[in-house]
């Protein structure tokens, strides 16, 4: 068992946890935090994508206790005062989602693309979102989503 202590969605946790406690499992098992997705248990899908420090991490890679005293931010923590967050706002208008379970990682990777890029193409969006996979919509709809919000940043 190992302690970690963690900032998450803005507030300060600390539980102790199993030493191979991946973050996904701490985020959804243990803090109930059920909006990051595990969708392939490989790092290949990209449904499980939280920030941590900023950065887009899919979460099932990382152990918990690897990042001690880090922040990070899930979907649930993106709204605030009940609030959508701007990416959120251009998901639902573009109808950047079908059956909604990639929807997560994809609105967390696509926050970090616009942290790095302001005004993407379409090109650069696809390209960054390459590891996170949709079954469902094309990516059409997802690509215009990112181009509002990124219009509106």
């Amino acid at each position: 068992m190992q302690e970690v202590r963690l900032e998450v969605n803005g507030k300060r946790i600390s539980k102790d946890v199993p030493d191979q406690t991946l973050l996904s499992e701490l985020l959804r098992d243990i803090l109930n935090l059920t909006g990051t997705h595990i969708g392939c248990d490989t790092s290949q899908c990209g449904a499980c994508v939280v920030h941590v420090d900023g950065k887009s991490v899919k979460s099932c890679t990382v152990l918990a206790a690897d990042i001690n005293d880090s922040k990070i931010t899930t979907i649930e923590g993106l709204s605030q005062n009940g609030k959508l967050h701007p990416m959120q706002e251009a998901f639902k208008k573009h109808h950047g989602l079908q059956c909604g379970f990639c929807t997560p990682g994809m609105v967390m990777s696509a926050i970090d693309l616009l942290k790095n890029k302001k005004n993407p193409s379409d090109q650069e969006i696809r390209d960054w979102l390459e590891g996170n996979i949709c079954r469902c919509t094309g990516y059409q709809n997802i690509v215009a989503a990112v181009k509002e919000a990124a219009n509106k940043s």
